[in-house]
């Protein structure tokens, strides 16, 4: 059982802090011109590794092959019956969230759900990645 707040501080020595969001892809260089599509810094070179990080400004970006992820836990498998985890990426303006949907689904990547106005207050988007996470394209309005 999780152990709550005043419990923490006996556990831990120091406070643990959020360093990195892994993505495991099927296909790296697939992957990487995605997100590159949305704006990330990856260099063509990435495409060829088992293993690639991003820096996202003190927290990382990481992807893994399959493989990659086996070949330390043999017992992994992909997860089945919707995502786990979706990123979300600021698009600055309205347009700025149009246009982006119109940039990765004319560039063949899914679109999930078209733009629209938000009861929230934004402009929000889904498109999926090509291995199926969920990346939200969203601004304020």
């Amino acid at each position: 059982m999780p152990r709550t707040g005043a419990d923490r501080s006996t556990v831990f020595r120091v406070t643990p802090r959020l360093a990195g969001i892994e993505i495991v892809v099927a296909d790296m260089a697939v992957a990487l011109a995605f997100y590159r599509l949305l704006g990330l810094d990856i260099p063509a070179a990435a495409d060829a590794e088992q293993h690639v990080e991003v820096d996202l400004g003190g927290v990382r970006l990481l992807f893994d092959l399959p493989s990659t992820i086996t070949s330390f836990d043999p017992s992994w498998t992909p997860p089945s019956g919707g995502h786990r985890v979706a990123l979300a990426f600021d698009c600055g303006t309205p347009d700025g969230v149009d246009a982006t949907w119109k940039a990765v689904t004319e560039a063949g990547y899914p679109g999930h759900l078209e733009p629209w106005d938000a009861f929230w207050g934004q402009r929000y988007a889904v498109v999926h990645d090509p291995d199926g996470t969920t990346v939200d394209l969203y601004a304020n309005r």
